[in-house]
C-alpha cells in the first residue's frame, strides 16, 4: 500500500507542476493561432469523429458529424499535423501557425484495405505503424465483434491466427484461449497494456468483458516474455479500452435463443444482453469522459436433456468510464475505472438454493478495475510515462454436490502495477525505450464451511443472513515481481533490428506455510530482424527467452465437481519455473494485384519448454477428492507449427478474411496416460470472415471457425479422440438514417449446421471436464442498435 499512495504522490505532483508551471495557452495568448479544415475521403465523403492531433504534444481534437474540425490555441510557429481514422491511411502535413490567425488545412484520406497503416502499441510498447513494426501485432477490431456478433472479449479471440477460445467445464463455464498451442496461463492478459488481470478474475474472465467497452485487442505471438515479464510466453492479448472521441452516443440491445431446432435438448435457451457508449469532449478539446455500460442474461442449457447444463446460466452488469485531462500543450493524465459484477451457475435445480441441488458451481464476482497514468512529452518526441493500475475481486463461490453444505467459500484478491516508461527517439540513430515495474498480488481463499440454517435471521418474512461455521483458511498467498526492461530500435536502409531485455526478481510467499516461499532471478532477451526486400514484402525473425513462476492460482481456482468426486489443484513443493526459448520466422506479402488488395501472412514457430508444468492425477480420498498436482514435466516439451493469414479486399464493399493453423504440442517424455501429446489441443484448426455490403444501408457478413480432432481425457482413466467442426454463423444488418443518428437492425444465426458436441456425459456423476468443440450449438439471434457513430 505504501508504493501506492508514493504512486499517486507523484502523479498528483505532476499535475500540480503543470497546473501551477505550466505552458497552458488561453484565449489571451497572444502568441498562439487556430488551425480549421475538413476531413474528407477519396470519394468526398465526410469522415466524422476522425482524430486530429499535433505530433509530440497532446494537442488534439475530433471532427463533428460533418467531417469538420477546430483545433484552438495552437503555438505559433512549425508544428506538424496528424490525421487518423479507422480503415483509412494515416496522413501527416507540416504547416507553420501564426499567432492570432487561423489557418486552414484540409486533408483527403486514403484508405487503407488491409490495415497496414493502423497505430500498434503491443509489440514494442510504444506506438507503430503496423507495417514498419519489427513484431506482428494482429488487431481484433470493432469490425469483427460486430461481423461475429461477439458480445464478450472471449468470443472475438477465435478470429485471430494461432488463437482458440475453448470451454473446459459444464458446470460452470470456464473458458481459457490457447495461443499456438499453449493452454491459457501461457498468455499474459494485459489491459491497456497493464498486467493487472490477475489469475484468480482470469479464469473466467475472457465472459466478463464486454465487447462495447474495447477501442481494439493486439495479439503478439510468442517472444513478448522480453518486454511483458511472466507468463507471456505464448504471447500477449492487449485489451485496449476506448477513448473519449467526441460528443457521441451508442445504445443496443439483443435477443439470443440458444439451441433452435435440437432433438435431444431440454428447452431453448434465451439470452439477452444490452449496452449503451457515450463521450463528452469539451469545446477546448482539453478534458474528455467517456461511459459505457453493458448489462446480460443467459439461461442455463441443457444439450442433452439430463437435467443438468452444458451451459451456465450468467448474469452481468459492467459499467466503467475513461477520462482524459491536457494541462498544458505537452502532457495529459488519464483515469479509468470498471466494475463488473457477475452472477454464474451451472448444474441442476436453478430454482433452489446452491446446496440443495445435486451439483451446483456457482460464483459471485465483484470486480472493480482502476487506473491511472500520466504521460509528459520532452525534447520533439520523446515520451515519458508513470502509472499505477490495480484490480480488486471478490468472488463468493460454492462447488458442491449431493446437497452438501461445507463446500460455500469466499476468495478475496488484490492485483496492482506500478511503472514508468521513457521512450527516447534519436534522429538518424534509433528508439531507446526503458522503464521499471512493480507488480503484487494478494490472495486470501476461505472455505466457510456449513452453513447454520437453525439461526438464520429472518427479516419481513425472508432470509436476510445466514450464520456459518467452521471458517477454513485454504490459501493466504502473496506474490510480488519487480521488473526492469530495455530495448533499442535500430534501422540500416531495408533493415530494422531491435534487441531488448528484461530482469524480474520474483517471490512467491503461502503465508499459511511460512516454510513455503519460492523466488527467482530472470533475465529475458528478446532480438527481432526485419528486412523488406521490396516494398510490398517484409521478413521478420525473432529469438526470445522467457519464463512463467509458480502460479499462486490461476485454474487452480477453477474446481470440477461431480456428484461422485470434486476436482482440486495444487502446486507441488518442489515445483520450479518454467523456462522457455521461443523462435520465430515469417513472411508478410501486402499487394494490390489488380483492383484487389492483397495480404497474405505466413509464420513459423518453435517454442522449447524446459521444466514445463505438467499435472499428475491422485486417487480419490475418503471424501471423494481428486487432486490435479502441478510438477515439472521430465525432459520438457516442444510447441512448433505454422499459422498463416489471408487478407483479401476486392472492393469497399467486399472483403474477406481467413486463417489457418497447424501445429503440434507435445511433451517429450510420457506423461499422464501415457501421452505425449498436450490434451484438448487440436493440430489444425482456423476461421474465416466475409462481410459485403452491396449498399450503404444493407450489409451481409458470414463468419466460420473449424476445430480439428483433439485428445481429451474422459474421467481421468480414457483419452478419446473428439470428432472435427465446423461453426459457420451468417448475420445480415440494416441501417435507416433517423436526423443525425443511425438505427441499425441485425438478424442471424450462429453455428447454422450445428456442428456440436454429441456425446456429453450425463447424470450426477457425469466428468464436467469432458467437453469440447464450438462454445455453443445453433442460436438466431435479433439486435437493435442507435447512435450518431455507428
Amino acid at each position: 500500500m505504501k508504493l501506492i499512495k508514493f504512486s499517486f504522490v507523484v502523479l498528483l505532483l505532476c499535475t500540480v507542476n503543470n497546473i501551477m508551471g505550466a505552458n497552458i495557452p488561453n484565449e489571451h495568448d497572444k502568441k498562439t493561432g487556430n488551425i480549421t479544415g475538413e476531413v474528407i475521403d477519396e470519394d468526398g465523403e465526410h469522415l466524422p469523429f476522425a482524430s486530429v492531433s499535433l505530433v509530440g504534444t497532446t494537442l488534439g481534437a475530433t471532427t463533428d458529424q460533418t467531417g469538420h474540425y477546430l483545433l484552438k490555441f495552437i503555438p505559433s510557429g512549425e508544428v506538424t499535423l496528424e490525421v487518423q481514422y479507422l480503415g483509412y491511411k494515416p496522413q501527416t502535413k507540416v504547416i507553420n501557425v501564426e499567432a492570432l490567425k487561423s489557418a486552414q488545412v484540409n486533408f483527403q484520406l486514403e484508405k487503407d484495405a488491409l490495415g497496414l497503416d493502423e497505430i500498434v502499441v503491443t509489440g514494442d510498447r510504444t506506438q507503430r505503424n503496423r507495417q514498419e513494426a519489427t513484431t506482428i501485432v494482429s488487431t481484433i477490431s470493432p469490425e469483427i465483434f460486430k461481423i461475429t456478433q461477439s458480445a464478450t472479449f472471449g468470443e472475438g479471440l477465435n478470429f485471430t491466427p494461432g488463437l482458440r477460445l475453448e470451454n473446459d467445464c459444464q458446470n460452470c463455464g470456464f473458458s481459457q484461449v490457447r495461443m499456438n498451442g499453449m493452454e491459457g496461463p501461457y498468455s499474459q492478459i494485459l489491459i491497456n497494456s497493464r498486467p493487472i488481470f490477475s489469475g484468480l478474475a482470469g479464469v473466467y474472465g475472457l465472459e466478463l468483458i464486454p465487447s462495447n467497452m474495447i477501442d481494439r485487442v493486439e495479439v503478439v505471438r510468442g517472444g513478448g516474455s522480453a518486454l511483458y515479464g511472466s507468463n507471456a510466453i505464448a504471447g500477449t492479448i492487449n485489451v485496449i479500452l476506448k477513448d473519449p472521441i467526441g460528443n457521441t452516443y451508442e445504445a443496443g440491445f439483443s435477443s439470443s435463443f440458444i439451441g433452435i431446432g435440437l432433438d435431444d435438448s431440454g428447452d431453448v435457451a434465451q439470452d439477452y444482453d444490452a449496452h449503451f457508449n457515450t463521450s463528452l469532449v469539451s469545446d477546448d478539446h482539453k478534458t474528455g469522459l467517456a461511459i459505457y455500460g453493458f448489462w446480460r442474461d443467459r439461461e442455463p442449457f441443457d444439450a442433452n436433456n439430463d437435467t443438468f447444463s452444458e451451459i451456465a446460466e450468467l448474469k452481468n452488469t459492467t459499467v466503467g468510464s475513461r477520462l482524459y485531462h491536457r494541462f498544458g500543450n505537452r502532457s495529459k493524465v488519464t483515469a479509468d475505472f470498471f466494475n463488473i459484477k457477475e452472477n454464474r451457475r451451472g448444474g441442476d435445480k436453478f430454482d433452489y438454493v446452491e446446496h440443495e441441488a445435486g451439483i451446483a458451481e456457482s460464483v459471485k464476482h465483484d470486480i472493480l478495475t482502476g487506473a491511472l497514468s500520466y504521460d509528459q512529452f520532452f525534447r520533439e518526441k520523446d515520451l515519458w510515462s508513470v502509472y499505477v493500475s490495480g484490480q480488486s475481486v471478490k468472488r463468493d463461490s460454492y462447488y458442491g454436490a449431493e446437497q452438501s453444505l461445507a463446500d460455500y467459500g469466499n476468495t478475496e484478491d488484490f492485483t496492482y502495477t506500478i511503472g514508468t516508461q521513457y521512450s527516447a527517439h534519436f534522429h538518424g540513430v534509433g528508439e531507446l525505450t526503458f522503464g521499471t515495474e512493480f507488480v503484487k498480488s494478494e490472495l486470501e481463499d476461505t472455505k466457510l464451511g456449513y452453513l447454520d440454517y437453525e439461526n438464520a435471521v429472518i427479516k419481513d418474512g425472508a432470509i436476510e443472513s445466514i450464520p456459518h461455521t467452521d471458517n477454513t483458511t485454504v490459501a493466504d498467498q502473496e506474490s510480488t515481481t519487480f521488473g526492469a526492461f530495455a530495448q533499442y530500435e535500430m534501422t540500416f536502409n531495408k533493415f530494422k533490428a531491435s534487441a531488448g531485455v528484461r530482469y524480474d526478481h520474483y517471490s512467491i510467499k503461502d503465508n499459511t506455510d511460512k516454510s513455503d516461499e519460492k523466488s527467482g532471478d530472470v533475465f529475458s532477451p528478446r532480438l527481432t530482424l526485419k528486412y523488406d526486400p521490396v516494398d510490398y514484402i517484409q521478413l521478420r525473425v525473432s529469438y526470445s527467452q522467457g519464463y512463467r513462476a509458480p502460479q499462486i492460482f490461476d485454474e487452480d481456482l477453477h474446481i470440477e465437481t461431480s456428484g461422485a468426486k470434486k476436482i482440486i489443484h495444487k502446486n507441488d513443493p518442489d515445483l520450479e519455473q518454467e523456462t522457455s526459448q521461443s523462435f520465430m520466422a515469417s513472411l508478410d506479402f501486402n499487394k494490390e494485384i489488380g483492383n484487389a488488395f492483397v495480404n497474405f501472412l505466413v509464420e513459423g514457430f518453435y517454442t522449447k519448454l524446459d521444466d514445463a508444468f505438467a499435472n499428475e492425477f491422485s486417487a480419490p480420498d475418503a471424501d471423494g477428492v481428486v487432486t490435479y498436482t502441478r510438477i515439472n514435466a521430465e525432459g520438457g516439451a516442444k510447441v512448433q507449427g505454422l499459422n498463416m493469414e489471408l487478407n483479401v479486399v476486392p472492393s469497399s464493399q467486399l472483403n474477406f478474411k481467413a486463417g489457418f493453423t497447424i501445429q503440434k504440442s507435445e511433451y517429450e517424455e510420457e506423461q499422464e496416460l501415457g501421452e505425449k501429446k498436450f490434451f484438448r489441443t487440436p493440430d489444425n484448426y482456423g476461421y474465416m470472415t466475409l462481410n459485403y455490403t452491396p449498399t450503404k444501408a444493407l450489409g451481409v457478413a458470414i463468419s466460420g471457425n473449424y476445430t480439428g480432432s483433439m485428445l481429451v481425457p474422459y474421467n481421468e482413466e480414457v483419452l478419446k479422440e473428439s470428432d472435427s467442426f465446423f461453426d459457420l454463423g451468417l448475420k445480415i444488418n440494416y441501417d435507416i438514417k433517423i436526423n443525425g443518428a443511425k438505427l441499425r437492425l441485425f438478424t442471424g444465426m450462429k453455428n447454422i449446421f450445428n456442428s456440436y458436441q454429441e456425446d456429453f456425459d450425463t447424470g450426477i456423476d457425469r466428468d464436467p471436464a469432458y467437453i469440447y468443440g464450438p462454445m455453443q450449438p445453433r442460436t438466431v439471434y435479433f439486435s437493435i442498435k442507435i447512435g450518431n457513430n455507428l
